[in-house]
């Protein structure tokens, strides 16, 4: 009975056991990492990892949006505080003022606890406000204009080559990033930058070309510019560089 006791049978499963063992304990070691513990942070880099790769094409698209060059001026910052039940929070108001230069531009106002993050907000608003105004030659105004708002008024006038920008404060970032290279302007009433924003672009909203004008009353251009007193030689060359 002693020697049937003592046959190899129970030492085969712990001779089975210790081989098995050290196969696994690697396989289980690759899957956790180099410390125990670490299997599921591994799987967290790989999700990490897949996630920066979708931020990246994120910057990749802002990039491409980017790629029109838009003029951003920042006008204004302001700290403003809002009361609640334990006291006072504070944060920033910014004022954004945004245009290609080629006759687009727009403005837009954020809030946020942060300065930078006061100013994204205030350009992406700007940037879907966009407006485009026609320019003369690419330089000027066609005509004078009148902008009112609130208790802020200003007066656009169209000036010639060499004139460069009269404006002074919010209505020079407003010019500048629209793309006007002589202006002369004047603002009479309220020094707000908010209300004298709004009131240069309502000026601008107003501002027309020869060229919209004539498709409206289905005329030439040559025929509107030479009642102003043009020769008609030389209506019919500022009509052509118009239509241009």
């Amino acid at each position: 009975m002693a020697d049937e006791n003592e046959t190899p049978q129970v030492e085969a499963p712990a001779e089975a056991t210790t081989e098995a063992a050290p196969a696994a304990a690697p396989e289980a070691r690759e899957g956790r990492g180099p410390r125990g513990g670490r299997g599921r942070g591994g799987g967290g880099r790989d999700n990490r990892g897949g996630g920066r790769g979708r931020r990246d094409d994120r910057r990749g698209n802002r990039d491409e949006e980017a790629g029109e060059e838009l003029i951003e001026k920042l006008v204004h910052i302001n700290r403003v505080s809002k009361t609640v039940k334990g006291g006072k929070r504070f944060g920033f108001a910014a004022l954004v003022v945004v245009g290609d230069g080629k006759g687009r531009a727009g403005f837009g106002h954020g809030k946020a606890r942060e300065v930078p993050e006061a100013i994204s907000k205030a350009t992406a608003a700007a940037k879907k406000a966009m407006v485009r105004v026609p320019l003369k030659d690419g330089r000027t105004l066609h005509h004078d204009g009148l902008g009112h708002f609130g208790a802020g008024r200003v007066t656009v006038r169209t000036a010639p080559a060499g004139t460069g920008i009269i404006a002074g404060g919010p209505m020079r970032a407003v010019f500048e990033s629209l793309g006007v290279h002589d202006v002369v302007t004047k603002s009479v009433g309220t020094s707000n930058p908010y209300n004298m924003i709004r009131a240069t672009f309502e000026a601008l909203k107003d501002q027309t070309s020869p060229r919209s004008v004539a498709q409206r009353r289905g005329k030439k251009v040559a025929d509107l510019l030479g009642r102003g007193g043009m020769d008609k030689a030389e209506a019919e060359a500022t009509a052509e560089a118009v239509t241009e």
